[in-house]
């Protein structure tokens, strides 16, 4: 078996093991503790979780090849629709002890399962709220490096707007994964897709790259895009 860095994004790594397979792993902020039944690999001291894309839209990004993530070490995340922490916690990873993870999420049932992970790992921290209303939990929240989305609403793009016009960072990215069969099922996802993106490039990012996440997901897509906005510039000034 070999670990190794992946050869784009820090903070990621490849485990290959015997057979020839491969697969994405981060270092485990909380060693021993596992989050979703994830593999736990050891190698040279350092204990690494197994990555799974089924279970993670950012893996399945990732492994389809998208060029730029949001997510890096030291960074400020917001994350958004935490859910119970399955992705939230290679973030935490990511990271690392130096970067902070705003988890939000709206269903107090999962929420119950986030704060368990929360409680191994102090770089996340917890928001009971709805993404929707950014302006909840705006004390809670500092200007951020990045914003990841994963929420099953209609308006996903209009969302994530919102909340990057009081949080993010001029410049900083985001990660937008887009559900088609959440917004509208009348609609064939492409036109769904093309729609949301159009919303982010009009809220002021600059579209960085798309890709569709089958098989590890039917009907949606992956953007990463930055906040260019002209009206972010001269407030930030």
């Amino acid at each position: 078996m070999q670990v190794y860095p992946h050869e784009k994004f820090d903070g990621i790594y490849w485990v290959e093991f015997e057979d020839g397979s491969k697969k994405l792993a981060t270092v485990n902020l909380a060693p021993s503790f596992k989050v979703y039944g994830e593999q736990l690999i050891s190698h040279e001291g350092v204990e690494y979780r197994i990555w799974n894309a089924y279970r993670s839209k950012l893996a399945a990004s990732i492994l389809k090849n998208i060029r730029e993530i949001a997510v890096k070490p030291g960074f400020k995340i917001l994350y958004l629709g935490a859910a119970a922490g399955t992705t939230v916690s290679h973030v935490s990873d990511i990271v690392g002890v130096n970067g902070k993870v705003y988890s939000v999420e709206f269903a107090p049932r999962v929420f119950r399962k986030l704060l368990t992970v929360c409680e191994k790992r102090r770089n996340i921290i917890p928001i009971l709220a709805d993404a929707r209303m950014p302006s909840l939990y705006r004390t809670m929240v500092p200007k951020v490096d990045g914003i990841y989305c994963d929420v099953a609403q209609p308006e996903q793009a209009k969302l994530l707007v919102a909340n990057a016009e009081m949080f993010l960072k001029y410049g900083g990215m985001i990660m937008l994964a887009i559900k088609a069969r959440s917004i509208d099922v009348t609609l064939e996802p492409s036109e769904i897709y093309r729609r949301e993106i159009n919303y982010l490039k009009e809220g002021g990012f600059n579209i960085l790259d798309t890709v569709h996440l089958e098989p590890f997901d039917k009907a949606h897509a992956m953007v990463s895009a930055r906040y260019v906005s002209n009206i972010k510039e001269k407030q930030d000034r």
